[in-house]
């Protein structure tokens, strides 16, 4: 059964995925599988490529910075952009391509999945000094994770 719980920053689980450093602030396994939140400081490096998810919904809180995301298409080119100021929050449903990088240098985020299940892809990749996301299509797929595109420009 999960509980009530309050988090504050630096409270939550400190993991590795490649190289940065996450905090995994409620697992998956502590909501009986109905969310995992990761706090994550992004870099404009840090941009994934542009992916699906089939079995979770998306949403992101800007903690700090700005954040461009890219939206709705497989196409970089045909995505809908917006940018995200500190305070917003964005949902990206199932199923909708979807990608971000920082306008900021950096930015922290909030990320939460609903259901939590994909915070176990994130904690197999484990730390490596640089994303390698297409080396791990199997696990993707066991995820239910599809890369669509390449990251972002910067």
């Amino acid at each position: 059964m999960s509980i009530p719980l309050v988090r504050n920053p630096g409270e939550g689980t400190i993991f590795k995925y490649y190289d940065r450093v996450q905090e995994q602030v409620v697992s998956n396994s502590e909501t009986q599988g109905a969310v995992s939140v990761v706090r994550v400081t992004m870099r404009q490096a840090d941009a994934p490529p542009l992916h699906t998810h089939s079995r979770e919904d998306e949403s992101w809180v800007v903690l700090s910075g700005r954040v461009r995301f890219w939206v709705g298409s497989a196409s970089l080119d045909e995505c809908e952009i917006h940018d995200a100021e500190a305070g917003a929050y964005v949902f990206g449903p199932r199923f909708v391509p979807h990608t971000c990088r920082p306008l900021s240098k950096t930015a922290d985020l909030l990320v939460i999945n609903n259901p939590g299940a994909v915070e176990g892809y994130f904690r197999s990749i484990g730390p490596a000094d640089a994303p390698h996301d297409l080396d791990h299509a199997d696990l993707m797929v066991q995820y239910g994770l599809t890369v669509l595109a390449g990251p972002p420009p910067a």
